[in-house]
């Protein structure tokens, strides 16, 4: 017993050293710049000038006064209801590659490779494809006998669904990669259990399956939907926001704010807006979890 204590009290040292440098890094790092943008947002700070307090002006000014954080907010809105396809075509591919199949390896790196490409590499492939001039889509149309296909970037009706398609093609490997794992911890006696009572396949996949991969079905939405609610770079790189803002995100809006406009004070506001509200939603998702996330 005497030897287990100074073993105890060494390994609680070397946890607390491991675990200091990520939190000294965060507290140097991290912490510093968001109480700074805290304070910022309740000033009028346009980095050539000292920051000037203003209370709740810019959160009024947020909340209020400014016709594009709505727009924006509603576009991010609109892309997000891409997760759930997103979601389903992941979950179907991954039940594809867990039978056994010739070339399985082949197609698991096929699928997977769009999520190794860079973002800003795969959206500069996008912005080709969708050209009206000369990308691959309208190339197609036109051998098909479209006379006049869509400008897809450039139309208020199709840039935000074309987005969409983008945002579903570059997350599909990666959910379907954490989707096959789940699916190859489900229990093999369930399944066969199942199958001895007389369940068919959409049965076991409904009663079994599910259940059993809810938990990395949780984690997969709730990642989805923050990175979603932070979505930048494709939308930043294909369109710059427009036609006419109308692709614009909040997280793009929030960007154009403080480094094209030097309004750092409101664009801090906005950052704490949008960090509270992945929080809110963040929560939401927990709460809803209880209902149909099974742990065992």
């Amino acid at each position: 017993m005497k030897k287990q204590i100074p073993r105890a009290r060494a390994e609680a040292r070397w946890g607390c050293a491991f675990v200091a440098v990520p939190v000294l890094g965060f507290v140097v790092f991290a912490l510093g710049p968001m109480l700074a943008s805290l304070y910022l947002s309740f000033t009028r700070f346009e980095v050539l000038t000292p920051p000037r307090w203003v209370g709740l002006d810019n959160y009024a000014r947020l909340f209020a006064r400014d016709f594009f954080v709505w727009r924006t907010l509603a576009n991010t809105a609109f892309y997000l209801l891409g997760i759930p396809i997103g979601i389903a075509i992941s979950l179907l591919l991954a039940l594809l590659l867990n039978q056994k199949l010739r070339l399985e390896g082949l197609f698991r790196t096929v699928y997977f490779i769009p999520s190794v490409c860079s973002i800003v590499a795969a959206a500069l492939l996008w912005k080709w494809i969708y050209n009206a001039d000369y990308g691959l889509i309208n190339t197609y149309l036109r051998a098909l006998g479209v006379a006049d296909p869509p400008a897809w970037l450039s139309s208020p009706r199709l840039v935000k669904p074309a987005l969409v398609v983008m945002g579903i093609w570059s997350g599909l490997g990666y959910n379907m990669v954490l989707f096959l794992a789940a699916l190859q911890g489900v229990p093999r006696s369930l399944l066969e259990a199942a199958e001895l009572d007389g369940a068919n396949a959409w049965q076991r996949f409904r009663h079994v399956t599910l259940p059993a991969i809810s938990p990395m079905t949780f984690f997969i939405a709730v990642t989805s939907v923050i990175g979603g609610l932070q979505s930048f770079d494709q939308v930043y790189v294909m369109t710059r926001g427009g036609p006419e803002f109308r692709s614009a995100t909040f997280m793009l809006y929030l960007y154009l704010t403080g480094f094209q406009y030097f309004q750092m004070g409101y664009a801090s506001a906005m950052a704490w807006v949008l960090g509270a509200l992945v929080m809110i939603v963040t929560v939401l998702q927990f709460r809803l979890a209880r209902r149909w996330v099974h742990d065992e």
